[in-house]
């Protein structure tokens, strides 16, 4: 198992639910989510793609494995693991079937909410987005192509946000999912290694391999970069070279919001105004050749295309 008994606990009291039986999948409901349910606004993935915020799944399959300890993540990165160390782990069958159910039973005090939409409450009992971005890297979980194909199968959009260190897990994939993410959050090696933290050789040259990649993708491909104030935002021309390497169809530049265990190695001053990093995505896009095409100030994330 790849928790022990109190780590687990702290993890369900912040809404984890774990599924399975191996410990290394969960779900938790996103704060949009339910936001949604009340018609009390939406994640910015309704705004910019039109993913339906009370029918999203958000999970993950590998949430305690990951290569890199980025100073900007919200886990406790106390127990990250940077390679699959179990050689068993549960099916996609379940783990999908488990966390549908789970995030069900999450949400179903809001059957006896009056100001719930029942329209949506009828339709959050069958999720059809997953968002596999939780938590950990999830293409360190051995069976993601599969896990992909049985979303894709059950008529889910499946957004996917990979860090880009699996290059051959993401060349040989099978199933495409419908929007593929990866984090590009630094120009250059210096401030990776300083902001991401790898914890594995060649994390800096794998991340490029997989820029490279991305075009060949027939899926819809997106770069996401989580901005701090401080430090990494800087050389947008350094930035955009990058970009334009991997040729995708969205790029996403988002604050970094001082939450979770983040708080720890940052602080409110890290966090970048809506403005701030509106001005600095602008200048990536006067660079790569994009533009501004949607904006989410409670969200503080802007779209480039």
């Amino acid at each position: 198992m790849s928790f022990n008994e109190s780590q687990i606990e702290k993890l369900e009291k912040s809404g984890y639910r774990f599924v399975g039986k191996h410990g290394h999948a969960a779900v938790k409901t996103c704060h949009w989510t339910r936001q949604s349910i009340s018609d009390k606004g939406v994640c910015y993935k309704e705004k910019f793609y039109g993913i339906k915020s009370h029918r999203c799944l958000q999970m993950s399959p590998a949430v305690p494995n990951c290569q890199q300890e980025c100073e900007f993540c919200w886990r406790d990165l106390t127990y990250t693991q940077t390679s699959w160390q179990d050689d068993e782990y549960d099916e996609p069958k379940v783990i999908i079937d488990e966390a549908i159910a789970a995030q069900n039973k999450l949400l179903c005090g809001f059957y006896g909410n009056d100001k719930a939409n029942k329209k949506k409450l009828e339709e959050m009992k069958n999720p059809n987005n997953a968002a596999i971005s939780l938590a950990g890297e999830p293409t360190l979980y051995p069976k993601i192509d599969e896990l992909i194909g049985e979303f894709n199968r059950r008529d889910f959009t499946t957004f996917v946000v990979s860090n880009g260190q699996c290059v051959e897990k993401l060349r040989n994939l099978e199933n495409d999912p419908y929007q593929l993410y990866l984090s590009l959050d630094a120009p250059s090696k210096k401030i990776f290694n300083d902001v991401c933290r790898p914890r594995i050789n060649d994390a800096w040259l794998n991340l490029n391999e997989s820029l490279e990649t991305l075009s060949s993708f027939k899926s819809r491909t997106c770069i996401r970069n989580t901005c701090v104030r401080g430090k990494n935002m800087e050389q947008a021309e350094e930035y955009a070279k990058l970009i334009k390497k991997a040729d995708p169809d969205f790029v996403e530049i988002k604050a970094y919001m001082c939450v979770g265990s983040s708080r720890e190695r940052l602080t409110l001053d890290n966090m970048p105004t809506f403005d701030e990093v509106k001005q600095f995505a602008a200048e990536i896009g006067k660079y790569c050749g994009k533009e501004i095409v949607n904006e989410s100030e409670v969200s503080r994330v802007v779209l480039l295309k």
